[in-house]
């Protein structure tokens, strides 16, 4: 099959369209697109106070091999710590003392307080 391409008559020059001008029309959605999805996924991890200057901020991963990170903002500082396994030895003074309750939350008793549940 043959396709015959007709002039109109009206336009003494033929068509002045751009032909790559469709595919610009594409490349200012796509953009629009991305900065949505950038937008979405800050508000979804709450990484929003990320960029505010003077917030105060720590979030805890766990990556897929099973390391934990600490990652604290203390206004214009970040700063990552990885939590390890392995012991440490030093000179230092006992703070208190962590319990995990039977649900699971774990609660900090400063040295000389009587620990949660009386017990």
């Amino acid at each position: 099959m043959r396709f015959v391409r007709h002039r109109n008559t009206s336009e003494p020059h033929g068509h002045d369209e751009d032909p790559l001008a469709g595919i610009a029309n594409l490349f200012d959605v796509s953009v629009a697109f991305i900065v949505a999805l950038l937008i979405a996924m800050f508000t979804l991890f709450s990484a929003v106070e990320f960029l505010n200057p003077q917030s105060s901020v720590t979030m805890v991963k766990q990556n897929e091999d099973g390391t934990i990170e600490i990652i604290s903002k203390q206004r214009e500082e970040i700063k990552v710590q990885r939590v390890t396994d392995k012991t440490l030895s030093g000179q230092g003074v006992r703070l208190g003392v962590a319990y995990k309750l039977s649900n699971g939350q774990v609660v900090y008793v400063p040295e000389g307080q009587a620990p949660p549940g009386g017990s």
